[in-house]
């Protein structure tokens, strides 16, 4: 990941560089978020600015398989996971991860 940032609407988020042209993978790990005997019930991939390929679980750990992407110099896409957990009463999370999208 970048050490660099971007700003949206006043926030400083970090973002990872992706080639239009690339299919990548992005993993997001609950694990230390999860309460011990706690396991994801259910998740969301939700993109904006790229394509959604597949997506999977394994264990703690939720992967979206991306591609495709607008470069340009202003262009930002991001990827969206969204969990429930299996607790009672469930709990719920999300993670972002943003994108600039630039030819490599």
């Amino acid at each position: 990941m970048s050490t660099e940032t971007y700003s949206e609407v006043g926030k400083l988020r970090p973002w990872i560089t992706k080639d239009p042209d690339a299919i990548l993978d992005y993993s997001f790990n609950w694990g230390d978020w999860l309460d011990t005997g706690e396991a994801i019930a259910s998740y969301v991939i939700s993109v904006d600015g790229v394509t959604l390929d597949d997506d999977s679980i394994a264990g703690d750990v939720v992967t979206a398989w991306v591609s495709a992407g607008t470069a340009g110099p202003s262009e930002v896409a991001s990827i969206t996971c969204k969990i429930t957990t299996d607790a009672n009463p469930a709990r719920t999370d999300q993670r972002t991860v943003y994108l600039k999208i630039r030819e490599r």
